[in-house]
């Protein structure tokens, strides 16, 4: 293991000198000129500032014909001029037909039935992390940051734009302010730039900069922006101050609550932002899609909380950082005596603050800083015989640390550091980890290398250390691609006080040939076929894991029916080192194979469907799982829309671990069904306000016929001794019901109503009328909220006292006195 380590030392030391140089991809240039007052942003390009203003043209189509001329009846033009405040983009978008041109409304962050205008820019123009800004033909809003290809839509600017369709055309008009974009502080500035149309009647997209789909991702193919210089770019500080109340019912005690608070961006300089925020509420995100668990491991819920997504690009590298960690589930349990109770235990642990810095410097040295602070949380245990409570501490003052380096070199290439810290007030578990990360590819944009070497400590009754490694190698380019990739954890690797850890103690082989189609071919549009080895060994003590073949597929038809087919199959069954929960045991799992299908109609039309299909057979008598999903979507108009979602997924005679006694491993034979039903509904008033309807019912049972004990060799010997009743029934049932209105730019007004239900009952087979009212006569929660938050931008604020000063000056000199000293002074 050791040889491992080093030998994975090496190869990222080694590659990180590699591919320093960048094959020559043509780049289109535009030379920006300045002008001294920007255009009213208002989707027409009648002001001054347009009239002199360079114009990108010679959009080029990237699918699904990669490199066809764009033809001359949507021939597309967008003027770019720039001011000290930010810079402007006025495009124009030929139509032959104009009153067909598609802007289904959706809320912000949003792309529906749309035609769109894509802008991604690069401040550092490294061709690796950009950012994109695109307003669609209804008006509506989106942004996101990408890295390298992969695209973060959490992150929100606060930018403007204005769109207007004419009779042989539409007009975006956008306005970027330099507080949005990061730049390096020089006199002479030099930017990457894409621009890209989309023409959704034909599904086809068009870029400004011709994108080889070839080889490489999609963000080194931009082109550059000249000109801009001598900018004095304003102060970037903003505030976002918030109100917000709760009226909540749960099982007839209700209460009120309401908070205050504050979030604030300062840029420390022109590449670096401070981002804090002040008593945090969280109380309008997103239910947790809950489950009832039956495997090994925690279920990962997804980071709703907007301040831990927006942002955090440099601290996600090598998921060390698990962001539901801080303010999460208490790390510690009450100790009871045989007299005593738990009255009450807080789901969360509440946060104090929490801070991040993050940019980079002109050398392209990213770093970030992350810090949070959590306070102490106490449980509630009551005597049950002499009624007396006491409170226990379940969680210590914590303190949650990230620090991030990202150094960038090659135009196309990293090398990354991140460390995670927790500390626990007391003596209580403490923890570190750290990682070191590259990624490369060489100068013929053909091969890409990755890998990583971590190491992870907790200090607690009994000190851990433990290392995880891996190398991958890919070929990225033509119609012939393929991977290799190794990957090992110690046993005693563990990243869970501020990460995931998941599976340890292997080592996994994993290979990959993949074939696709570069241009429309026959029927399709695209067509991707995919073959997967996988071999896995455990550790320590050695042990066979499993192996795998699979193969999947995607193909495009050219009238836009998606749909593909797969197949997996592990002909040696395999020896599972999780499911028995007890170090060193593994139970042996019989061989399977694994077909599946699925597909997905065109989503221009207003009823669209995907359905998925999948069968697991196992080579053991009466086993196997079935799962189907249906998911039809209607387009009532372009205001109105309907989701619908059901997923069934039927286990037949599946083998579990139920209970471990300090001896015995105990396993079940089990049916289980599971219906997972959601329901969204949306009703867009316009592209500021919308309201919206979302329902999901999780139901699942669990029914038992069997018991075994496991033995040492992984087999499974029937145990009629153990009569302990494991069936059960769950069900999660939540609605929220949420009117949004963002009544200026980066300020928000929500009304939220929420009801929420669960309840778990150990019995099996419940029809459907017993079940449902069982489950209505549990504990409900109603809560009905709102909260108001506006975005206060530092320089407008300044502009507005500042006039607000003049307007006094000019009043003051206009009342001065005359003839004979009289004055007259108007109040206002």
């Amino acid at each position: 293991m050791v040889r491992v380590l080093i030998f994975t030392a090496v190869f990222c030391f080694g590659f990180s000198l590699y591919g320093q140089e960048f094959d020559t991809i043509p780049r289109k240039k535009i030379r920006l000129v300045k002008v001294l007052e920007g255009p009213k942003i208002n989707g027409v390009l009648d002001d001054a500032a347009w009239q002199n203003a360079p114009v990108a043209t010679d959009f080029v189509e990237r699918l699904p014909n990669n490199g066809r001329p764009i033809p001359d009846s949507l021939r597309t033009e967008v003027k770019i001029v720039y001011d000290d405040f930010g810079i402007y983009f006025g495009a124009t978008m030929y139509d032959p037909e104009p009153e067909k041109i598609l802007k289904e409304l959706t809320e912000r962050d949003g792309i529906g039935n749309d035609d769109f205008f894509f802008i991604l820019l690069n401040g550092y123009n490294d061709r690796q992390q950009s950012l994109q800004f695109i307003v669609t033909a209804a008006g509506v809003q989106y942004d996101a940051k990408m890295t390298n290809g992969n695209e973060d839509p959490s992150w929100n600017g606060v930018w403007y734009s204005s769109v207007k369709i004419n009779d042989d055309s539409w007009v975006a008009e956008v306005f970027i302010p330099y507080s949005e974009i990061r730049f390096p502080k020089k006199d002479v500035q030099l930017w990457g730039l894409q621009m890209e149309r989309e023409f959704r009647r034909t599904r086809t997209r068009y870029s400004w900069n011709h994108v080889d789909n070839v080889k490489g991702l999609f963000s080194i193919y931009d082109g550059e922006i000249h000109g801009i210089q001598n900018i004095d770019p304003p102060v970037r500080l903003s505030f976002q101050p918030y109100l917000s109340g709760y009226i909540n019912d749960y099982d007839g005690k209700s209460d009120f609550v309401y908070n205050g608070g504050l979030d604030l961006k300062y840029g420390i300089s022109d590449a670096f932002t401070l981002d804090m925020m002040l008593v945090p509420d969280f109380g309008q995100t997103k239910f947790d899609p809950k489950v009832l668990n039956l495997t090994a491991f925690e279920v990962q819920y997804e980071e709703q909380r907007p301040f831990f997504t927006e942002g955090t690009e440099l601290f996600t590298k090598g998921d060390l950082f698990y962001s539901r960690r801080v303010g999460g589930y208490p790390s510690l349990y009450p100790n009871l005596s045989a007299d005593e109770e738990i009255v009450k235990v807080p789901a969360k642990v509440d946060l104090i603050n929490a801070i991040k810095v993050s940019g980079r410097t002109r050398k392209n040295l990213g770093i970030g800083v992350f810090n949070a602070v959590t306070e102490r949380t106490y449980a509630k245990i009551k005597n049950t015989a002499t009624g007396q409570s006491r409170k226990e501490l379940v969680e210590p003052l914590a303190n949650y640390n990230v620090v991030a380096l990202d150094q960038r070199f090659g135009q196309n290439n990293s090398i990354s550091f991140v460390n995670t810290s927790t500390l626990r007030e007391g003596n209580y578990r403490d923890a570190n980890a750290s990682g070191l990360y590259f990624d490369v590819t060489n100068k013929n944009n053909i091969m890409n290398y990755w890998g990583n070497a971590e190491a992870s400590f907790v200090k607690d009754t009994e000190d851990l250390f433990g290392m995880e490694g891996s190398l991958s190698a890919a070929k990225i380019n033509g119609k012939h691609r393929a991977q290799a990739s190794i990957l090992f954890r110690t046993k005693d690797y563990n990243i869970d006080d501020l990460g995931y850890t998941g599976q340890t103690n292997y080592i996994n082989y994993f290979g990959y040939y993949g074939y696709r189609i570069l241009q429309p071919k026959g029927a399709f549009n695209t067509a991707y076929l995919n073959f997967n080895l996988n071999y896995g060994r455990r550790l320590e003590p050695d042990l066979y894991n499993y192996f795998n073949f699979n193969f999947n597929s995607e193909f495009e038809t050219k009238k836009y029916l998606s749909f593909g087919v797969g197949f997996e199959t592990a002909p040696f069954g395999n020896n599972e080192i999780y499911e028995p929960r007890v170090e060193g045991r593994y139970v042996k799992i019989p061989a399977y194979y694994y077909p599946s299908g699925w597909f997905s109609t065109d989503y221009r039309k207003r009823l669209a469907l995907d359905v998925n299909l999948s069968w697991v057979k196992y080579d053991q008598s009466g086993r196997d799982k079935l799962t189907m999903r249906l998911a039809p979507r209607f387009r009532v108009s372009d205001k109105l829309k309907l989701f619908l979602s059901s997923q069934a997924t039927l286990s037949a005679n599946e083998q579990g671990f139920v209970d471990y006694d300090g001896v015995n491993i105990y396993f079940g034979k089990r049916d289980r069904n599971t219906v997972e039903t959601s329901l969204e509904s949306q009703f867009i008033f316009n592209d500021k306000m919308a309201m919206n309807l979302a329902f999901r019912h999780y139901y699942t049972d669990v029914s038992y016929d069997k018991f075994y004990t496991l033995e040492q060799d992984g087999e499974l010997t029937p145990d009629f001794s153990y009569i302990t009743n494991q069936n059960g029934t769950y069900n999660f049932w939540n609605i929220d019901l949420r009117f949004s209105w963002w009544f200026a730019p980066g300020s928000q007004l929500t009304f939220l109503y929420r009801n929420a239900m669960e309840s778990y009952k150990d019995v099996s087979g419940m029809n459907f009328r017993d079940n449902f009212d069982y489950l209505f006569h549990q504990p409900q929660l109603n809560s009905f909220s709102i909260r108001i938050s506006y975005y206060l931008d530092y320089n407008r604020v300044k502009t507005i006292f500042k006039k607000r000063h003049e307007t006094d000056e000019t009043v003051r000199s206009h009342n001065q006195p005359r003839n004979g000293g009289r004055t007259y002074v108007k109040n206002y």
